[in-house]
């Protein structure tokens, strides 16, 4: 018996392995990836009850504060980076994050479907072992508005996104590119 319970001591404290990535990742998306159509929920109902200069609080206030409640209810870093961000010092992806997004754009162009781009794994931060998981953001049809080609889009519209935005880089988008990622830190 004592046999049988030192073992499953050892068994619990080692760490997660690749076989234990599915489980990881099925979980991870089930707790966060209902974030997604939330936003893109609330960002076609402001642009068609305010206009699109209306919905900015969307992106800029409601996302973030949705992903927040995720954070809060899970403990795990989440959030939404993008090679171009539209809020440098939110959305600045970090090493790991950048990789994955050039990986998506370079799977994308090869004919996957972006909306079906993710990445998960475990990687060792500060010794400690992490399951990082990404999911691509492709550009909707709602988002061409801010996010479109900026020669495209209203000046009225250019000017609320400068005072928003001052750093703003997210523009130029086509619909179905990917426009960034939403992405988890979860520790083991």
């Amino acid at each position: 018996m004592k046999t049988t319970t030192l073992l499953t001591a050892l068994l619990i404290a080692l760490p997660a392995t690749a076989q234990d990535l599915p489980d990881l990742t099925a979980k991870t998306k089930q707790a966060v990836l209902p974030v997604v159509p939330k936003v893109v929920g609330a960002m076609q109902e402001a642009v068609a009850a305010q206009g699109v200069a209306g919905a900015i609080p969307v992106c800029k206030e409601l996302a973030p504060n949705l992903i927040e409640e995720k954070r809060r209810e899970t403990g795990w870093d989440i959030r939404r980076v993008s090679l171009k961000a539209r809020n440098p010092g939110r959305a600045t992806p970090d090493a790991w994050e950048v990789r994955q997004l050039a990986d998506f754009n370079i799977r994308a162009a090869n004919g996957e479907k972006p909306e079906t781009l993710e990445k998960g794994e475990i990687v060792q931060i500060d010794g400690k072992p992490v399951f990082r998981y990404i999911k691509a953001l492709p550009t909707a049809e709602v988002c061409l508005k801010c996010h479109g080609p900026s020669e495209t889009l209203d000046a009225g519209l250019k000017a609320k996104l400068t005072e928003s935005y001052p750093h703003d880089q997210a523009t130029g988008y086509s619909k179905g590119e990917i426009r960034g990622g939403l992405t988890v830190k979860r520790p083991l």
